[in-house]
């Protein structure tokens, strides 16, 4: 690499021309490269290597051979490990954050929610791993028998990771992944190769992991089809689409690797009759147009009671007009969307409703990669809009006559990933929540929530398995029985 400060390393203007396989930053193997737009302008910010299969395969030997002595570590050199890249990311945050907007398009709040809270915390948390994960002592049935269950790193971790989050959601794997003793092969999504991938690999260097424990290999869809189907995967994590998300889960499958999928929503936000209109609405904003609704758990669809939809859809045009649209680096809060393919299947979506008898109330218009918020009314739950995850600034309001009606509209999905119920009656809220077919639901408050210790991940097809806390442990390690016969055994041959 050039010579740089550390500054500017951890920065958009950094060196990042090199892959990062066994501690080591090297060109691709057939030299590929790839470019890096800004979605705001449009302008080519950055270039990295494309990796190729057979820079999968040399990660794999790196991350194979480095495993069983990172797993022998003392807990508390792997709790260090982590605690120093904590450290790193607070030092370096302001040029990181630099990377999530002019790479993703992220709002200053959201880049810096995601570095100063949901990151950091994942890894306080991960920090705690190495200590808490124990085995147990258990009873046996044969006398004079003793029973221990031991708790180890499962082996290698494939990690494939989406734009949308893209620091947040590479590190509440390799974080975790690590802390227990894993060595990991990491590829980011082609969008975002820097701030989910590559920014990562520095961050850890930094820290002093060993050689071969992280390998970042980014690039399009060549490696993470070799990382999905890789035979020496002990696990597979992948977030994204759920259609995508099915072939990464047969790929592993193959090989006998656990599949830890978070796939698509289509999270509804339940608004019943007696719910305190002015906190709705306030998540409702929130919830629909944080980083411009390109988030897996923020509102897809806004389900309200008949007596209140026409005020709450008012209310939400109204807000949604105010919102100053543009490059989120000078401070918009609607930034663009991340590129054409996902600007044109929401502005569809959009288009469809409206020939279906969805009525657009403010909103409803695209420009170059921007997408205005959108409210619409008059729809339907069979509506384009509504069926689909349309990942973007748009609001279908659907009303509904009685909570029986709300249950049945919100679960008439094939997705179950979040959910939000308002409603001043605290009884009534979880009756309603504990009927939605959700793996997360929210009362009083909107679905975009991510809790280090708390159980993260969906139903149907929303995904198998869960991040966070005790949840991510067990993902990332395998219990081992261990029995110790003390007394001679009589045995009946």
């Amino acid at each position: 690499m050039a010579q740089q400060t550390a500054a500017e390393s951890f920065s958009i203007g950094g060196d990042w021309g090199d892959l990062y396989i066994d501690g080591e930053w090297r060109q691709a193997s057939e030299g590929g490269t790839l470019d890096v737009a800004n979605p705001a302008t449009r302008e080519t910010i950055a270039t990295v290597p494309a990796g190729t299969s057979a820079d999968v395969e040399a990660a794999y030997e790196a991350a194979v051979a480095a495993q069983p002595e990172w797993a022998a570590q003392p807990p508390q050199e792997r709790a260090g490990v982590i605690q120093a890249a904590m450290g790193a990311l607070d030092a370096y945050s302001e040029g990181l954050a630099g990377i999530l907007v002019a790479e993703g398009g992220s709002t200053q709040m959201k880049a810096h929610v995601e570095l100063e809270q949901l990151a950091p915390g994942m890894m306080a948390e991960a920090a705690s791993f190495p200590t808490r994960a124990q085995g147990t002592h258990a009873n046996s049935v044969i006398p004079g028998r003793e029973n221990e269950v031991h708790r180890e790193p499962a082996g290698v971790v494939g990690v494939i990771t989406p734009w949308n989050f893209p620091f947040h959601l590479s590190m509440r794997v390799v974080a975790p992944a690590i802390a227990l003793g894993n060595s990991v092969v990491l590829k980011p999504a082609p969008e975002t190769p820097i701030g989910g991938g590559l920014a990562l690999a520095r961050l850890f260097e930094a820290a002093g992991l060993p050689s071969g424990v992280l390998n970042v290999v980014p690039g399009g869809t060549e490696p993470g089809e070799a990382i999905a189907s890789h035979p020496n995967n002990d696990v597979v994590s992948f977030t994204g689409s759920s259609a995508v998300g099915t072939d990464v889960a047969e790929a592993a499958s193959r090989n006998l690797a656990l599949p830890a999928l978070e796939l698509g929503g289509n999270n509804p936000q339940v608004v019943l009759a007696d719910a305190d209109l002015d906190r709705a609405v306030d998540a409702g904003v929130f919830g629909s147009f944080m980083h411009q609704g390109q988030v897996c758990i923020s509102i897809n669809r806004h389900l309200v009671h008949e007596s209140l939809a026409d005020e709450y859809t008012e209310r939400l045009a109204d807000r949604a007009e105010v919102l100053a649209i543009g490059d989120p680096a000078d401070g918009a809060d609607i930034g663009p969307i991340i590129n054409e393919s996902q600007r044109d299947a929401m502005m569809e979506y959009v288009e469809e409703s409206v020939a279906e008898g969805a009525e657009v109330v403010t909103g409803g218009e695209g420009n170059e990669l921007f997408v205005e918020p959108t409210v619409l009314r008059e729809v339907t739950n069979e509506m384009a809009v509504s069926c689909n995850e349309h990942f973007g600034p748009i609001v279908p309001v659907i009303p509904f006559g009685d909570d029986k009606e709300a249950i049945s509209i919100a679960n008439d999905t094939d997705y179950g990933l979040a959910a939000s119920v308002f409603s001043t009656d605290l009884g009534r809220a979880k009756r309603v929540a504990g009927r939605i077919e959700a793996g997360m639901v929210h009362i009083n408050d909107q679905p975009i929530n991510d809790e280090p210790h708390v159980p993260f991940g969906g139903v149907k097809d929303s995904g198998l398995g869960r991040y966070n806390g005790e949840a991510i442990m067990r993902e990332l390690t395998e219990q081992r029985w261990v029995s110790i016969q003390h007394e001679p055994r009589e045995y009946p041959i």
